[in-house]
């Protein structure tokens, strides 16, 4: 029997089609344009062909913010991974405990980023906050405005605290799909949890840890709302990722042609380092 094919189907993604483009394409080659162009103003532009890149690739100012993006990726993987494994094996399989902790999960993830910007600014600050109160009273030197270790601290467990959620759901999707009998099967071989866990549930949860490593890797390298709120990506630069950096570049010294070619360098590093995790992962899926 031979399938028919109706072609005014296409007219239903026509719509997104348009969206895609408004949303992603068309700014997209606008960056382009202004990253291989120069204007003196008066919407005169002339061609500048690669300066803006090399000019960028020769930054030091470029590759210090990317040493710091790197650094706290690392740092917020390293993190927010083995915990929320940790969390969602530990949370209740079966019973009215699993509503109960889903939603308690998921709060954090509701919170828009500015407010827990917001959140943790006011929390962190020694004269009001109850973090930083607290640590003052207990006599620990704390204050993230003024002190870059103490900044990163704030931010980094205030990243944990937002995104962790997301690692513990996705974990736990996966678990709760393994079936009993390999659970069965472990108990009867007199397998230990260590086991359990090495081969029946973290094979299960691979394909899961994709995503959430992937989500949280590009999610913490693009990281800009949370850290601007509350440190202004200071104190000096200490905190002032790529995407800060692009920002004020590109907003606060209007240097467009600079930011346009910074931001294609950006998002081609995001692109091959996720390439990368994804090469790697699956790889060592299909080794396995």
């Amino acid at each position: 029997m031979q399938k028919t094919w109706n072609n005014k189907a296409w007219f239903l993604v026509l719509p997104v089609l348009l969206l895609v483009a408004f949303s992603a394409v068309i700014p997209l080659m606008t960056v382009v344009n202004y990253s291989v162009q120069d204007t003196f103003g008066n919407n005169e532009f002339f061609w500048a062909g690669t300066d803006w890149f090399v000019q960028t690739l020769h930054s030091d100012r470029f590759w210090e913010a990317l040493e710091r993006n790197l650094l706290f990726s690392f740092i917020i993987l390293a993190l927010e991974i083995p915990l929320g494994i940790f969390i969602a094996l530990n949370m209740p399989k079966s019973g009215p405990g699993v509503p109960v902790c889903l939603v308690l999960m998921a709060l954090p993830l509701l919170i828009p980023w500015n407010v827990v910007g917001t959140i943790w600014q006011v929390f962190g600050r020694v004269d009001i906050g109850l973090l930083g109160h607290t640590l003052a009273a207990i006599g620990l030197d704390y204050n993230y405005v003024r002190d870059p270790i103490d900044a990163w601290v704030t931010v980094i467990v205030m990243d944990v605290w937002h995104w962790t959620s997301l690692v513990v759901l996705l974990c736990y999707a996966g678990l709760v799909s393994i079936p009993d009998a390999y659970y069965q099967a472990a108990k009867i071989d007199g397998a230990s949890r260590w086991s359990v866990f090495r081969y029946i549930q973290l094979p299960k949860m691979k394909r899961v840890l994709l995503i959430a490593v992937l989500l949280r890797f590009m999610d913490s390298f693009m990281i800009y709302t949370e850290p601007f709120v509350v440190t202004g990506g200071g104190p000096g630069n200490s905190t002032t990722f790529l995407s800060i950096d692009l920002v004020k570049m590109a907003v606060g010294q209007f240097d467009l042609g600079p930011a346009a070619a910074m931001s294609i360098i950006y998002f081609l590093i995001i692109l091959l380092l996720s390439w990368i995790f994804y090469t790697v992962m699956t790889s060592s899926d299909t080794n396995a």
